[in-house]
């Protein structure tokens, strides 16, 4: 499931966004200020942002340069063209203008969201870098050599950041790439993970949560 970030003081407005997001089959993520934003966003890495320019707090313009590898579409009643074109050149990848019809929003969230499937092929996380194009994984600048199960395993721990996972959450979304891997053989193949990770870099980078699962943390 793909996950959106509403960053929306409007209760209203963000109310009927996520209506609209979870009927078309998205999770959803809130924020109502800049500062919300931004602790959200470091507990958990959405697909998307719908991001309102006028939040109490820090403004949309300021955490916008904050946010790294998230398409970012700003939803705002500003009209300037010219404010327009420097948040695009900020790093947004759309500008939709309120009011505006909810059809339009779901066609440039889907053509973002495949733009931003294409083009991203690196996650980064402390000092671990994933190349998506060539499965390819380093640690520290020294490359870590992994088996498809633990490849998919670290994929999926750095697309949630520091938010934990579940064991059930972990293997219902590795299944695709790795059938074989068990609820018996996961705390394994995170173990096997684990200790390569700590051999090329000298950290631990996983950790269990206990009666939940695991998480990535921060060295």
């Amino acid at each position: 499931m793909r996950t959106i970030a509403i960053i929306d003081d409007d209760i209203h407005i963000g109310n009927m966004l996520e209506e609209v997001l979870t009927k078309e089959g998205y999770g959803v993520m809130r924020a109502y200020s800049g500062t919300e934003a931004l602790l959200l966003l470091s507990q958990k890495t959405p697909d998307l942002i719908l991001l309102d320019l006028m939040l109490p707090g820090l403004s949309g313009e300021e955490i916008l340069p904050k946010i790294k590898s998230v398409p970012v579409i700003v939803v705002s009643a500003k009209i300037d063209v010219d404010h327009k074109i420097n948040l695009l050149l900020d790093g947004a990848v759309d500008y939709v203008t309120k009011p505006f019809h909810t059809r339009e929003l779901l066609a440039r969230i889907t053509v973002a969201l495949r733009s931003a499937t294409v083009n991203t092929s690196l996650l980064h996380y402390d000092g671990i870098t994933l190349n998506t194009a060539n499965f390819s994984v380093s640690a520290d600048g020294k490359d870590v050599k992994l088996t498809r199960t633990e490849y998919a395993i670290l994929k999926y721990l750095m697309m949630n950041g520091a938010q934990a996972v579940s064991k059930s959450q972990l293997l219902d979304r590795i299944s695709v790439d790795t059938p074989d891997c068990t609820e018996t053989s996961l705390k394994i193949h995170v173990s096997n993970l684990r200790k390569k990770l700590r051999d090329a870099s000298g950290k631990d980078y996983i950790e269990a949560v206990w009666g939940i699962g695991f998480k990535l943390k921060n060295n």
